[in-house]
């Protein structure tokens, strides 16, 4: 017990306190999770996203000083998307015969999802920054925010709406899935990845391997689509 004290004052200290209380509030969300017998709807970086909120809402603490401290799990971003290649890796061979349709429908998915944000941010009168800042939401959100940065969008609002965007989409997107009556898991991976991206593979990977392993082919093949049509097919429009 002294050991665990010992441990908790050291991570108490600045920067390292948001930092444990960024690992703290996704073991809280975990339980969370299992409480609720993994429901769907039940997304465990929602939970987690609401008890850091409340948190820093409640101690007064703005998000530039505790990002300073939790930027560490920021930079994990970067491993975690690379170690997708694992499961990619390993499902292989079925990723070769399907990948010219794959990609197709992913290009296709990603430009969809794009056209109706925009759409949507349009009908309801939008001021321009901000339907720019919608046409990325689908994509993973390093990459999201460095589009709506070149776009004239926000980056800022881009990476609310890509992570609201995931969690929607991994509560819902399964449902959605059933209702429409998608059962082969390379079709249901290829929709997660797309829709969802990194929350969305994240809960393909916990459905199937094959699901997860397309998701993230999805996932990577959208971010690289959208980084290099939708500035081009943006400026066009535009001018």
């Amino acid at each position: 017990m002294s050991e665990l004290g010992e441990i908790w004052v050291y991570l108490a200290r600045e920067p390292l306190a948001a930092l444990a209380a960024t690992l703290l509030a996704w073991l809280g969300a975990l339980r969370l999770q299992r409480l609720c017998r993994r429901h769907p709807l039940a997304n465990p970086v929602l939970f987690a996203v609401l008890i850091l909120a409340a948190g820093l809402l409640l101690s007064g603490i703005d998000y530039r000083s505790y990002f300073e401290g939790a930027q560490f799990v920021h930079f994990l971003l970067g491993p975690a998307t690379v170690a997708l290649a694992v499961p990619l890796h390993r499902q292989w061979e079925a990723v070769r015969r399907s990948a010219l349709l794959a990609a197709l429908s992913v290009v296709t998915g990603g430009l969809f999802a794009a056209a109706v944000g925009v759409a949507i941010a349009l009908a309801l009168g939008a001021a321009p920054e901000v339907v720019a800042s919608l046409a990325p939401r689908s994509v993973t959100t390093p990459v999201a925010m460095g589009i709506a940065e070149r776009i004239g969008g926000l980056p800022s609002l881009t990476a609310a709406l890509v992570i609201a965007s995931g969690i929607t989409g991994a509560a819902l997107g399964p449902l959605v899935l059933n209702l429409a009556r998608v059962e082969d898991m390379r079709a249901r991976g290829l929709a997660m990845g797309t829709a969802s991206h990194g929350i969305g593979t994240a809960r393909a990977l916990s459905v199937s391997a094959a699901a997860g392993a397309f998701s993230g082919l999805a996932m990577g093949l959208n971010a690289l689509a959208s980084a290099l049509l939708l500035p081009l097919l943006w400026h066009a429009l535009a001018g």
